[in-house]
C-alpha cells in the first residue's frame, strides 16, 4: 500500500532545511513511490491542520534556498499559546496525524524538535527525526546541517574585521551565536585567525584576556579579534551559579538558579560589558559586531546540501523499512539510527581536550582561562 508521509520543519531556520526536505521528497515520492504532505510552520502548523501538497514541481529548485519552504515556529506540542492560554495539543496533533492518514511524521530540527518528537512517539505516532542547527549541539551525530554555513560565515565576517581593526588599532570584539555549546564561535575563531576564543564550556577569567591583548601590544600588534560565543561566561559568574546551585540543592527557597545556560536575556549585555572592561584594562578601543541572525541566512553551503540530502534520502530508506522513533544522524561519510531516547534532553558541548580546543592553544590563542 502507498504510504503517507507528513514532514515539517521545527525551530529556528537553518541553512539546509529546503536540500533535507528535497531529499526527503524526492526519495520518498521517486524511489519508493510515497506520498508527501507539508505542515506550515512547525508544530503549530500541524495542531491547526495546514497542509501544503508536496510533489516534484514544489521540491523543485530548492536545493540552493535558504530558509525553509514550509515555514517554522518554535510552538511545542505539550506547551502551545492558543488562545491566550498555553495548552497541552498533543492529542489535537495526534488527531489530525490520523486524519491525513499519515504513516510517519519526520520532523527536521535541533535539540528542542527531538524531545518534542519523543513526546509525539510517546503517543503512539511513527517519528523521524533530522538534526539541524547552526550550533552543532545535537547529541549522537557528528554534525548538523546548517553549520557549515553558518561557520563559513562567521569566518568571513572575521576575516573582514581584521582589516578595520588593525588600521584603528582597536579590540573587536565578535559575538557569534551559540547559548550551550561553543562548537562555532571555536571553529569560526580558529579559521578566522581571532586572537582570543570565549565559549560557554571554558569559563574565562577577564585578567587573562587582558593580558593577551596587552602582550601582543607589546610585541607590535596594538589590535585584537575577540571572538565570543552567546553563551560564554566569566569564572566569576560561572563560581556564583554554582554555589547558587549549591545552596538549592541545600533546601534553600530563597535562591533563584539560572539554568545550566542562562537565558536570552541574561547573555543581551554581556558582550558589551566585556567590551567595555577590556578598554579599561587595555586602554585600546574597542568595538562590538554581533552577527545575530545573519549567520542563519542566505544560501546553505556545498558540504551542508551534501549533508542534507544524504540524511533525507537514508530518511526514506528507513520510512520504506518501517523504522520509526529515531534521528537520523551522520556517522562518518554514511549514517545511522539512534533512537530518540538517546537523543532527547542532551546537548553535544565541546570536550576540554577536543582537538579543536588543542589546536587553538597551539597557535597560541587565548581561551579565557
Amino acid at each position: 500500500m502507498t504510504k503517507y508521509i507528513g514532514i515539517l520543519t521545527s525551530g529556528g531556520d537553518s541553512p539546509g532545511l529546503n536540500a533535507a526536505i528535497r531529499g526527503v521528497g524526492k526519495a520518498c515520492i521517486g524511489h519508493y513511490g510515497m506520498h508527501i504532505i507539508g505542515f506550515r510552520d512547525g508544530f503549530r502548523g500541524l495542531m491547526e491542520n495546514r497542509t501544503m501538497r508536496l510533489d516534484g514541481g514544489e521540491l523543485s529548485g530548492i536545493l540552493t534556498r535558504g530558509g525553509t519552504i514550509l515555514g517554522t515556529s518554535r510552538d511545542k506540542p505539550h506547551r502551545m499559546p492558543v488562545g491566550g492560554k498555553v495548552l497541552d495539543m498533543t492529542d489535537v496533533i495526534a488527531g489530525n496525524y490520523h486524519d491525513n492518514h499519515l504513516d510517519a511524521l519526520v520532523c527536521l530540527g535541533g535539540g528542542g524538535t527531538q524531545k518534542n518528537a519523543l513526546r509525539l512517539k510517546q503517543k503512539g505516532l511513527n517519528v523521524i527525526t533530522l538534526p539541524k542547527t547552526i550550533d552543532n549541539d545535537v547529541a549522537m551525530t557528528d554534525i548538523t546541517f546548517g553549520f557549515d554555513t553558518a561557520l563559513g560565515i562567521a569566518t568571513e565576517a572575521m576575516d573582514r574585521l581584521h582589516s578595520t581593526a588593525h588600521s584603528h588599532h582597536r579590540i573587536i570584539v565578535v559575538e557569534i551565536m551559540g547559548h550551550r555549546a561553543g562548537w562555532l564561535a571555536l571553529g569560526a575563531g580558529i579559521a578566522g585567525g581571532a586572537d582570543v576564543i570565549l565559549i560557554p564550556e571554558i569559563p574565562y577569567e577577564v585578567e587573562s584576556v587582558a593580558e593577551a591583548i596587552r602582550e601582543r601590544s607589546r610585541n607590535g600588534k596594538p589590535f585584537s579579534i575577540v571572538a565570543v560565543a552567546e553563551g560564554a561566561i566569566s569564572m566569576q559568574d560561572h563560581l556564583a551559579m554554582q554555589a547558587a546551585q549549591e545552596k538549592k540543592t541545600k533546601g534553600s527557597k530563597k535562591v533563584a538558579v539560572p539554568p545550566a545556560h542562562a537565558t536570552e536575556i541574561q547573555y543581551a549585555d554581556h558582550t558589551l560589558r566585556l567590551a567595555k572592561k577590556l578598554e579599561q584594562l587595555t586602554g585600546l578601543e574597542a568595538r562590538v559586531t554581533i552577527l545575530g541572525h545573519l549567520q542563519r541566512g542566505g544560501i546553505p553551503s556545498a558540504a551542508d546540501r551534501l549533508l542534507a540530502t544524504r540524511l533525507g534520502t537514508a530518511c526514506a530508506d528507513l520510512i520504506s523499512q518501517g523504522h520509526y522513533g529515531v534521528m537520523v544522524a551522520a556517522k562518518g561519510d554514511g549514517t545511522r539510527a539512534v533512537k530518540l531516547e538517546d537523543v532527547a534532553g542532551k546537548v553535544k558541548t565541546v570536550p576540554p581536550g577536543h582537538p579543536w580546543v588543542e589546536s587553538a592553544r597551539r597557535v597560541g590563542t587565548n581561551l579565557g582561562d
